[in-house]
């Protein structure tokens, strides 16, 4: 018990012969222990001093599982006594007291009895060989009524009645029971707890596999816009490269014109000198007509080059053109893949509507099923009552016909008076006995009942739960594709603002490439109504994802109005089950009072010496 001893967890000190007041030290000093767990003090003489320390003992201390007090004389005393009690009704450690041999008597167990109604941990409890009797025995029977831990009570050699003993038994019996169901519920949960933790990672893992399903496709439209972006940097380097050629091709003509005009000013020069020098230069006359002749024929072959560079130029304006309807195609891909993603959304909420629709018919199932067995168990209950009403009245009639008999041969059949008796107890026994099966077995009815709908409340929110996931999983898809719909946008904005400056540039172009110009035009025209096109459809695409939204609005509304008018019904069923119970311990003590009616007059049929009189009486 020092500070610096050993740990220990038995304390044996049986027959020791310690004084009151070294029992008083040690139990003070066990107070704050935390170590020993089974103390013996039999045969140590302990009374009301003994008595008050081991309650103040029991009211502190909290590592004390198992406490032997045989042999010593703790109910001398009414007041040590209960001051004991009090200090067992405070713990809610002890598991096992010993209280043999310590002259406690019909008030002790009274206090006992209330103590054991506030206790929640004691299992077993030895009261051998006392003096409880008759009304120590009943106290202890109505404690039972609320204790629902205490497993084990000896109650031999204390003048306690059979059938008192017998009412004990069932009712640890059913205490030992209802330990038994807890576990196997506990076990239930257990298992139910398992299986819920592997359909959440069930369902983990499918959210997982979705989401890199769209990682990766949001990867491939990453990888399909870098192509068109790619493929679009390579059609402007084509237009730039055409545009430096029809530069290259304009400086040319502007140098072949520069050329020309020269000539004709030499032409016009040697004219004047032919006009003047006719006579005397003619051979120089034929000599710039054959440079000019020269001239013309070079001017022929630039002509001639510049023509095969146009159609050249024509050449990768079809390449261009060709290019084009490629990007149209893949724009084409696209719109595929945009009506996939609505055709996804589309099954999404059939789907959530077929499991709404599932929902409510087994919701209508069940309560169908409820409301049936509870109309069958409400007929059994009052079949039953009839039948023990009807057997009870059987029996009081019965035993008025035996004491009328017996009141006429009294002198005569003075053995054969105490054998009715005891038939007559064995018949109430029994009776009893009945009574309280038929009662055990409504109250396991409602419970399994209870636990039933509670199962049923666990499994309806984890539907509403499943339903509220898929809810987060649809608007996180509809997130996903406003996020997709504005890059689509920004992408037909930029698209536009190319179109715009492709517009601008080729109105700058010369007056001879026109055509070809508003063929192009005509091309980006009809790449604009299909990019507007996508635009409407996206917008179509908002429209549904916004009529989703309002759908899983009205669902999630119709859920919790489904749950709210499931809560009512289980209030309205708690509360018939609280008239029934009201009912039940309304029968009960209608029957205690009949017993005890029939037993005092059986007492006093027996007992009192002018039967005649009383019979009379009755």
């Amino acid at each position: 018990l020092l500070p610096g001893a050993a740990p220990f967890s038995a304390l044996a000190l049986g027959d020791c012969g310690l004084s009151e007041e070294g029992v008083k030290l040690l139990l003070n000093g066990l107070c704050s222990n935390t170590t020993v767990e089974s103390l013996d003090l039999k045969g140590n003489n302990l009374r009301a001093v003994g008595a008050e320390a081991l309650g103040k003992l029991l009211g502190q201390n909290k590592s004390i599982r198992s406490l032997t007090l045989e042999w010593n004389s703790l109910g001398m005393w009414e007041e040590g006594f209960s001051v004991f009690c009090q200090g067992l009704g405070a713990n809610n450690f002890l598991q096992r007291l010993d209280l043999r041999n310590n002259q406690i008597n019909h008030q002790g167990a009274g206090e006992l009895a209330m103590a054991l109604t506030q206790n929640a941990s004691l299992q077993e409890l030895d009261l051998r060989w006392n003096n409880i009797g008759l009304l120590g025995g009943r106290a202890l029977l109505k404690c039972l009524h609320k204790n629902k831990t205490l497993k084990k009570l000896e109650l031999a050699g204390n003048n306690v009645p059979g059938d008192i003993l017998k009412a004990v038994e069932q009712a640890l019996d059913h205490n030992q029971d209802r330990e038994t169901i807890l576990n196997e519920a506990q076990n239930q949960v257990y298992l139910l707890n398992k299986e819920v933790l592997s359909l959440k990672d069930e369902k983990n893992k499918q959210f997982l596999n979705f989401m890199d399903t769209i990682d990766k496709q949001k990867e491939e439209k990453a990888r399909s816009e870098r192509m068109s972006a790619t493929r679009v940097s390579q059609l402007q380097e084509a237009l730039d490269e055409q545009y430096s050629l029809m530069n290259s091709l304009k400086a040319k003509l502007q140098m072949t014109e520069a050329a020309l005009a020269l000539s004709e000013q030499k032409v016009h020069n040697l004219g004047e000198l032919l006009n003047a020098m006719k006579q005397e230069q003619t051979s120089l006359a034929e000599c710039h007509f054959k440079e000019l002749q020269q001239q013309k024929q070079e001017g022929a072959d630039r002509e001639g080059k510049l023509l095969h560079e146009l159609s050249e130029a024509s050449e990768k304006n079809l390449l261009l053109r060709n290019q084009v309807d490629e990007l149209e195609r893949k724009c084409k891909v696209q719109q595929d893949q945009l009506f996939q993603v609505k055709q996804d959304l589309a099954n999404t909420t059939a789907e959530l509507k077929l499991r709404a629709v599932q929902a409510e018919e087994r919701l209508e199932l069940e309560k169908r099923r409820f409301k049936q067995s509870l109309e069958d168990k409400e007929s059994l209950r009052v079949k039953e009552v009839d039948r023990m009403t009807q057997h009870i009245e059987a029996s009081e009639h019965s035993m008025q016909d035996r004491i009328q008999r017996l009141e006429a041969i009294r002198i005569s059949l003075e053995e054969e008076l105490s054998q009715v008796k005891a038939a007559a107890l064995a018949e109430r026994g029994r009776a009893e006995e009945e009574l309280i099966k038929a009662r055990s077995q409504a109250r396991l009815e409602e419970q399994q009942r209870l636990e039933h709908l509670e199962e049923k409340l666990r499994l309806m929110t984890e539907l509403r739960d499943e339903a509220q996931n898929c809810c987060l999983r649809q608007k996180e898809m509809v997130a996903e594709a406003q996020a997709r719909a504005k890059q689509m946008s920004l992408h037909a904005d930029g698209l536009r603002r190319r179109l715009e400056e492709l517009q601008q540039d080729l109105n700058r172009k010369e007056e001879e490439k026109v055509t070809e110009v508003n063929k192009v035009k005509v091309e980006l025209q009809e790449q604009i109504g299909h990019l507007e096109a996508e635009r409407t459809a996206q917008n179509g695409l908002r429209e549904k994802i916004a009529a989703l939204e309002r759908q899983l609005k009205a669902l999630s509304s119709n859920h919790r109005e489904a749950l709210l008018d499931k809560d009512g019904e289980i209030s309205l069923l708690l509360e018939k089950l609280r008239m029934k119970e009201a009912e039940i311990s309304r029968v009960r003590e209608e029957e205690a009072q009949r017993a005890s009616f029939l037993q005092n007059a059986i007492m006093a049929y027996v007992q009192g010496p002018h039967l005649g009189t009383h019979s009379s009486r009755k």
